[in-house]
This record gives structure tokens, C-alpha cells and sequence, in this order.
């Protein structure tokens, strides 16, 4: 009876042991195990990675655009950092400075040569209504600055000529993106030509 017993198999035995034939019991081998935890950490880590960068950021919602902040709030001189780099500021006689993130552009240039120009504006605006409609009309502002100042040459700016021609056809651009609304003027607070 006691043969019957050792023929029998070890329902308490674990699961992953194996008998060799010499009737003793062996584990799994330690690189299989290292081999399936290596794999059970990169399978967790990549999904976590991935429900992180496609879930974890959401796209402001549409009533974030549509809020416009009361005039009462702002006091003469402050300035407000936007979401999309503007500031805005109270001028003397009511009128407000629209300060937009600075631009930079490539430039044509006769030789070929890589010439970049980098211009910090300033618009004049009658109200903050006209702020808010500037803000709404920013992609579109962006790509108006772009494809204009993308075709200039740097000799298009030189001299006062140049720069008031270059203020004289920005104001006219903005207006067209923003009719009805429109700005008073644009001052040119850096211009740089690299």
C-alpha cells in the first residue's frame, strides 16, 4: 500500500513543478520566470504609456472659448498672459494693447542664403471686444502672418520706408481677418533680421 501511495500524484504539489524521472520534483527554470516578468512589466508598462499619452490629455472644451472676461476685472496697466502667448493691456484714452506671441519667419532671400526674421508686435485696439474677436481669430492670424511675411525680403524692410509700409499692410490684413471688428494701428515693438 505504501507503493500506491508514492505512484499517486502530490495534489498539493504546485503547478509549475515538474517530476524529473527519478520520481523527485523540479520548479520552473529561473530564466523562464525572469523571461515572463520581463514581458508581464513591458506588456503593463506600454499600455499604461499609451491610455496615459491618448487619455490623459483632453482638449479644452468649447464653453473654456466662449468665456470673456468682464471688464470690471481688469484694471488699468494689468496684463494678462493668454493661452495663446497674447497680452493685454489698458492704454491711456481707453485703448487697449493687444500684445500677440512674437512671430518668426523665413525669409526669401536672393542667394538662397537661410535668413530668418523675428518681429514682436503690438496692436491698438478701440475695446476688449476686439481683443476677444483677435483671440478667436488666431489660427488665422498665425497663417495671414506667415504666408505675408514669408514673401518679403529683408530688403523690403529697410528704412523707415520699409517699416512703414510693413505696419500699413499688417493693420490691413488684420482688419480683413477680423470684419467687422478692426484695430487702430500696429506698432512694431522689435524687428530683427538674422
Amino acid at each position: 500500500m505504501a507503493k500506491d501511495v508514492a505512484d499517486k500524484p502530490d495534489p498539493e504539489a504546485a503547478e509549475g513543478e515538474v517530476e524529473d524521472g527519478e520520481g523527485k520534483k523540479k520548479g520552473l527554470p529561473l530564466k523562464l520566470i525572469i523571461i515572463i516578468a520581463v514581458a508581464a512589466v513591458l506588456v503593463l508598462g506600454g499600455g499604461g504609456t499609451a491610455a496615459f499619452l491618448l487619455l490623459g490629455h483632453k482638449a479644452p472644451t468649447a464653453d473654456a472659448h466662449k468665456a470673456k472676461p468682464k471688464k470690471d476685472d481688469k484694471k488699468k496697466g494689468d496684463k494678462k498672459d493668454d493661452k495663446n502667448g497674447a497680452q493685454i493691456a489698458d492704454g491711456p484714452d481707453g485703448v487697449v494693447f493687444y500684445t500677440p506671441a512674437d512671430i518668426v519667419v523665413n525669409m526669401q532671400t536672393a542667394d538662397g542664403r537661410p535668413t530668418f526674421l523675428k518681429l514682436k508686435l503690438t496692436l491698438e485696439l478701440p475695446d476688449h471686444d476686439t481683443a476677444d474677436t483677435l483671440d478667436s481669430n488666431m489660427p488665422r492670424l498665425q497663417d495671414m502672418f506667415q504666408t505675408f511675411l514669408r514673401e518679403l525680403r529683408p530688403e523690403d524692410l529697410q528704412g523707415s520706408e520699409g517699416s512703414y509700409a510693413l505696419r500699413m499692410e499688417i493693420a490691413r490684413r488684420v482688419n480683413l481677418v477680423i470684419a467687422p471688428a478692426k484695430i487702430n494701428s500696429v506698432l512694431i515693438e522689435e524687428m530683427l533680421i538674422n
